[in-house]
């Protein structure tokens, strides 16, 4: 990240931007880590692949509580201690799950988890978003979602290596797999205490001195007359009841949000993450083997999600939509005909390394940062719950069923996600405004 991106203090936002996506960091690496488990907990628990399906998502039922309900205190009580409360829940969940002693505990604690990490898909990007000047704000929230896909690459790579000091048959593994989330989380909770608020939360609060204050110690060129501006813009938002989500003059941004939300669950993404390891099984390969596999899939995530950090300031949000339908389309055609003709070795591979780096570059990098952008300030807190709720309900019933469907079919759930990437690629091009470079306040108007 060069200079040219940032205003000459910074250093203090950068550091905030990287705090706040520590929460991202254990969002991917909780979403992640049950994909090495599965097979363990399918024997210590005697689960068939119904249950076994229940338990990966009471997680994502998690999520969408833990989504839902995080606008209203994020509004009541500040962004910053929000953030320090889901490093508390996801420190209580990764010690829960590793102690485990009966699959109801370890069910409860998946959920909290769950709850931490649909909180954290709202509030840490909201965050981010918030403090960041317009024409590094696109990359500073990809920290957000460079910080998942790091989270989920050492769950890959902690996997990998339990199993490989531990021995991947030993009973006990999947327990060690679970509490090593328990470090970073701390490691959260610390760094969480020492951030600055958000300014737009304070001017909300009319706090109006803090805020400039802030602003200034963020590098914000003209943080006087920027404090105006937000206090302006959450003014015309607020009279009367105008600050309510749900009415006519918030139609328009509340459904492009709730759009793009949608087409982060379809294209296929999270049914890859949850079940890598068994997509690798079911195309032939040994479990080491498929734990091995599911690093190099995590490698590729991270690498093309610097490509998108590259990118999003550049070319803009819209056009990494647009390509990056293209390429799903195009590895998921892939991942179909994979499975339709039980080809294995590097077809497979490559099929889900298309589909992991697709969502890197667009879906991925682009999500956080438009729901935020879209939404005006007034109701950006709660119409990011709400467009996050969405996702997450989509998000279960796709680790619910993909294991039921891919069974039966893994060529019908790939063609599946092939199709919604097309319905993506129509949409986005028709409805979807561009939003680089422009003020929050700016686009409120724009929007209407």
């Amino acid at each position: 990240m060069t200079s040219s991106h940032l205003p000459p203090s910074g250093g203090i936002l950068l550091l905030s931007a990287i705090v706040a996506a520590l929460g991202s960091l254990l969002f991917g690496f909780d979403t992640a880590v049950i994909s090495g488990t599965t097979e363990a907990l399918r024997h210590a628990f005697a689960l068939n692949d119904n249950l076994l399906g229940f338990t990966v998502s009471s997680a994502l039922i998690g999520t969408m509580f833990g989504a839902f309900g995080a606008g209203r205190p994020a509004d009541r009580w500040g962004r910053r201690p929000m953030l320090t409360l889901l490093a508390v829940l996801f420190l209580i969940s990764a010690t829960g799950c590793a102690l485990g002693w009966n699959w109801y505990a370890l069910l409860f604690f998946r959920f909290l988890g769950g709850v931490a990490v649909g909180a954290a898909s709202v509030i840490c990007p909201l965050y981010i978003t918030e403090i960041a000047p317009a024409k590094s704000r696109g990359l500073l929230v990809c920290v957000s979602q460079l910080n998942i896909v790091v989270g989920i690459l050492l769950a890959y790579l902690s996997n990998y290596l339990v199993a490989h000091f531990l021995g991947a048959e030993k009973p006990d593994a999947w327990r060690w797999m679970f509490g090593v989330m328990a470090l970073p989380s701390l490691t959260f909770l610390v760094a969480a205490l020492v951030i600055p608020e958000s300014p737009r939360w304070l001017v909300k609060k009319h706090r109006l001195a803090e805020a400039e204050a802030v602003l200034t110690r963020f590098g914000h060129e003209a943080p006087a007359r920027e404090t105006r501006e937000i206090q302006e813009s959450l003014s015309a938002e607020t009279t009367g009841a105008s600050d309510r989500l749900f009415q006519r003059k918030y139609l328009k941004p509340l459904l492009l949000v709730c759009m793009i939300a949608a087409f982060n669950q379809l294209d296929g993404i999270n049914a890859v993450i949850y079940y890598t390891t068994d997509i690798f099984r079911m195309a032939g390969a040994d479990k080491a083997s498929a734990l091995m596999q599911s690093v190099i899939v995590g490698l590729t995530n991270l690498v093309m999600t610097f490509v998108g950090m590259a990118l999003i300031d550049r070319v803009g949000r819209k056009a990494l939509l647009l390509v990056g339908s293209v390429t799903f389309v195009l590895s998921h055609a892939l991942a179909a005909w994979v499975f339709a003709t039980h080809t294995q070795g590097w077809m497979v591979i490559a099929a889900m390394m298309g589909v992991v780096g697709s969502h890197a570059y667009s879906q991925g990098a682009v999500v956080w940062v438009i729901i935020n952008e879209l939404l005006p300030n007034a109701v950006r807190a709660s119409g990011s719950a709400l467009a996050c709720f969405f996702m997450w309900m989509l998000c279960a019933g796709i680790g619910w069923g993909f294991p039921v469907i891919a069974k039966a079919s893994g060529a019908v759930a790939f063609g599946f996600f092939a199709l919604m990437m097309v319905a993506q690629f129509i949409l986005v091009a028709k409805f979807l405004p561009e939003t680089k470079g422009v003020s929050l306040e700016e686009l409120q108007k724009r929007l209407g």
